[in-house]
């Protein structure tokens, strides 16, 4: 990623929010900040979901002008978020977000008392910082940010000096962050959250290693490195359900990504016949106990 802003993952994943406002319907996710943060008017919006030249905007153009990887973003955002609403109606008081990037959830919930961790890298938190101040989007009361570097910070180290609870009950959040990482830094993560003496729940995203998919899988990997966001771990849903449950993890329920669109749009139409190849490896799950 670029040391002196947000990342290409980041920026992707919130102009396609941003657009999913204007350019979707129905829509599975209500972001009004995302636009306002980024700085972006409806006409650049609708400029980027165009065929154009190549280049940064291009790379934009990722999340505006392809759709479906478009609704899997405002998906996975609206499937985290009812998650962490049950869970704050039943007592919950702490949201850890991990690789929080530009997401806006912290900004405009209305749960009472809820305590927000933001965690992601320095690079990312400074810039979102000075566009939050511009863009005179208020910083809320309980929310924190929380520098780490997942590669070379101690994760429980950073949250405890931000005055996140370890024997509270907590939802961690981990969107858009696992298939970036190492093995031995997921792995590490994961049993770190599944530490947590309260009841706790994780939900992340991941990329499914199949037979029929390895090929296409290992295509789109190349392309991520040679834009300098290469991908590092892969599961075998079977796999990684086993190893939630070896740490202790009792309620696991994984989604394919055509699947958890369909249930929001309410329309299986969607995705009818062979899924679209940048969806066919994109899982999403959520363990609890």
């Amino acid at each position: 990623m670029d040391n002196d802003g947000p990342s290409r993952t980041a920026l992707v994943t919130a102009y396609a929010r941003a657009y999913h406002q204007i350019a979707d319907q129905p829509r599975i996710l209500a972001d009004p900040l995302a636009a306002r943060l980024l700085d972006v008017t409806v006409d650049e919006l609708n400029e980027l979901g165009r065929p154009g030249e190549s280049g940064r905007e291009e790379i934009l153009r990722l999340g505006v002008g392809d759709r479906p990887r478009r609704l899997f973003f405002a998906a996975r955002g609206r499937f985290a978020e009812d998650r962490v609403a049950a869970a704050v109606g039943a007592g919950v008081r702490q949201v850890v977000i991990l690789g929080a990037g530009l997401d806006t959830f912290a900004y405009r919930h209305s749960h009472s008392g809820l305590r927000v961790f933001e965690v992601d890298h320095p690079a990312t938190q400074a810039w979102k910082s000075e566009r939050l101040a511009a863009s005179g989007i208020d910083l809320p009361e309980g929310l924190s940010f929380v520098p780490v570097d997942f590669e070379t910070d101690t994760l429980a180290t950073r949250l405890a000096d931000a005055g996140f609870s370890r024997s509270d009950s907590a939802v961690f959040v981990w969107l858009g962050v696992v298939y970036y990482l190492t093995p031995d830094a997921a792995d590490g993560t994961l049993d770190y959250i599944a530490r947590q003496s309260g009841s706790v729940e994780v939900i992340f995203d991941y990329l499914a290693d199949t037979d029929e998919d390895r090929a296409q899988l290992r295509a789109r990997a190349e392309r991520a490195a040679a834009v300098g966001e290469p991908w590092f771990s892969y599961f075998a849903p079977d796999d990684i359900a086993a190893r939630l449950r070896a740490l202790g993890f009792t309620d696991v329920e994984d989604h394919a990504a055509t699947d958890l669109i369909a249930g929001y749009l309410g329309d299986s139409a969607e995705f009818e016949g062979e899924p679209p190849q940048a969806l066919r490896p994109v899982r999403i799950l959520r363990a609890s106990r």
